[in-house]
């Protein structure tokens, strides 16, 4: 009976002992993460968070944490790419209305100090064509805005998608006959209805073609198969594939193609997107196929 007061109390003292050596570990763990934790936020890294003990609740708080941070970090990185992406595209976007500007305000002042009426014709024609490009280009990024716009929500119906290319390639013919291209279509007689916004559908195929205008060597090859895919294909010599996994990035312009804002493929995807479909750029023996799937 002597014994067990002794035997309690040891006892008791192994269990204070082991609840301090948890404590001990708990706070090591709580001090180890709080290291790691200030290192990842300071520093650009992939190495996620890590504890030695085996605490589950600690191990638990140190992945919700690492998902966060790794969260965090893609953020933080496109936040980065698109402040850069916008920085250029504002000087690109700059130099490109200065230049048809610059050429106005030139004409306008050589015609205040003439008398000749032919000459004056010639560059009332310069000037129209600069002004032109400016509007262009001014309506491409207002266009480019609204679409991206939260508030941008396109009506849907049933639309005819044979009919809307059909009309779209008539209503560029005249453009692509005075580039030289004469397309040839391959259109299924089976009948295509998609449920989207018929404006939003004919600015796709309208960029498209604008897009053809741009890259292609002569020809253009447009075709709607049976399970509704549709597929624009050029020869495009001077396009490499870097250049061509880049076509649908806001802003980017390859230096073939003149006026431009880089806005027109890109517009084209996020339209397709808003729809529900997708669209693919591939590029093989100096051939550009752009598919849409909807």
């Amino acid at each position: 009976m002597e014994l067990l007061p002794w035997i309690l109390t040891g006892v008791f003292a192994a269990g204070m002992l082991l609840l301090c050596m948890q404590n001990w570990l708990l706070k090591k763990d709580m001090m180890a993460l709080m290291e790691q934790l200030e290192t990842k936020l300071h520093s650009d890294t992939n190495i996620s968070l890590y504890v030695s003990g085996k605490n589950t609740c600690i191990r638990q708080i140190a992945e919700k944490l690492d998902q966060q941070l790794d969260l965090l970090r893609k953020q933080q990185l496109k936040y980065q790419h698109g402040n850069l992406e916008l920085k250029t595209a504002v000087t690109n976007i700059s130099h490109d209305l200065r230049t048809p500007l610059t050429t106005i305000c030139g004409y306008l002042d050589v015609m205040k100090h003439m008398e000749k009426p032919q000459k004056i014709g010639e560059y009332l024609e310069i000037i129209d064509e600069r002004a032109g490009l400016m509007q262009q280009l001014t309506e491409e990024l207002f266009q480019y805005s609204v679409i991206l716009s939260e508030d941008h929500a396109a009506e849907t119906e049933d639309v005819f998608v044979n009919q809307v290319l059909t009309e779209s390639i008539s209503g560029y013919y005249a453009v692509l006959t005075a580039h030289a291209i004469t397309p040839q279509i391959h259109i299924t007689s089976k009948k295509i209805f998609r449920r989207l916004n018929a404006v939003s559908l004919s600015r796709v195929f309208s960029n498209l073609l604008n897009n053809a205008v741009k890259y292609s060597d002569g020809d253009l090859e447009i075709t709607l198969t049976d399970a509704g895919e549709i597929i624009f294909a050029n020869t495009a010599g001077e396009l490499s594939s870097v250049q061509v996994e880049r076509l649908f990035d806001r802003f980017y312009t390859v230096e073939t193609a003149k006026h431009s804002t880089g806005l027109g493929l890109s517009i084209a995807r996020t339209l397709v997107e808003q729809m529900g479909g997708t669209i693919t750029a591939e590029y093989h023996g100096n051939r550009l196929k752009i598919k849409m799937m909807l």
